[in-house]
C-alpha cells in the first residue's frame, strides 16, 4: 500500500515513541492496526466490484456481438427461406414422380395393346 521500507518505519517508530510515551504506545499500534486493516479491506473490496463491473461490461458488450450476429443469421435464413419456396420445391418433386408412374402405366398399356 504505502512504499515504505525500514529506515521509515524506523523514524516513525521512535517520533511516536517519544511523542505518545512508551505506556500508551502499544494501544495506540494495535488501534492503528486495525484501522490500516480496515482501509485495507475496503480498498480490496473496491477493487473487486471495480473489476466485477469491468467483467459485467465484457460479457454484456460480448452478448450484444452475438445476439448481432444471431439476427443476420436470421435474417439470412428467412431471406434464403424466401428466396427458395419449400412447398414448390417439393411439389417439383413429387410431380416427376408421379408422371414417372403415369409414364410406366402408359408403356404398360401400349404394350398390351400391341401384344393383342
Amino acid at each position: 500500500m504505502f512504499d515504505m521500507g525500514f529506515a521509515e518505519m524506523l523514524v516513525i517508530g521512535i517520533v511516536a515513541l517519544l511523542v505518545i510515551g512508551p505506556e500508551r504506545l502499544p494501544a495506540v499500534a494495535k488501534k492503528a492496526g486495525s484501522y490500516i486493516a480496515r482501509i485495507r479491506r475496503f480498498v480490496a473490496n473496491v477493487k473487486s466490484d471495480v473489476e466485477r463491473e469491468f467483467r459485467t461490461d465484457e460479457l454484456q458488450q460480448m452478448l450484444r456481438q452475438q445476439q448481432d450476429e444471431l439476427k443476420s443469421l436470421k435474417d439470412i435464413v428467412n431471406e434464403t427461406r424466401h428466396d427458395v419456396d419449400l412447398e414448390s420445391l417439393q411439389r417439383s418433386i413429387k410431380e416427376p414422380e408421379k408422371d414417372d408412374s403415369k409414364k410406366d402405366e402408359s408403356v404398360q398399356q401400349n404394350v398390351s395393346l400391341t401384344e393383342k
